[in-house]
């Protein structure tokens, strides 16, 4: 019960602050960051999500294009070191 209403508290830390900076991320944006911090693999994220592999990948592409990172950087890293300093 407890560790649930810590993650809910650290998540909507983090939500709010990926809200902060990057304001133009959808509701569908937030979902996928969360997947990704908790390090789901594209399959994983497919599945929870009802939809197809390639479209998780497509979603990540725009998440990176939202956020401007270049491809030298790990979408998922960056966003559990985002998660951490909430």
């Amino acid at each position: 019960q407890n560790v649930m209403k810590n993650l809910k508290l650290s998540q909507e830390g983090f939500f709010r602050k990926l809200k902060e900076k990057y304001p133009q991320l959808t509701v569908n944006d937030l979902r996928l960051c969360s997947y990704l911090r908790m390090n789901f693999t594209t399959k994983e994220i497919a599945n929870l999500s009802n939809i197809s592999s390639r479209a998780v990948e497509i979603g990540r592409y725009r998440l990176r294009r939202k956020m401007d990172l270049g491809h030298d950087v790990n979408l998922t890293e960056f966003l559990i070191r985002m998660g951490e300093t909430v």
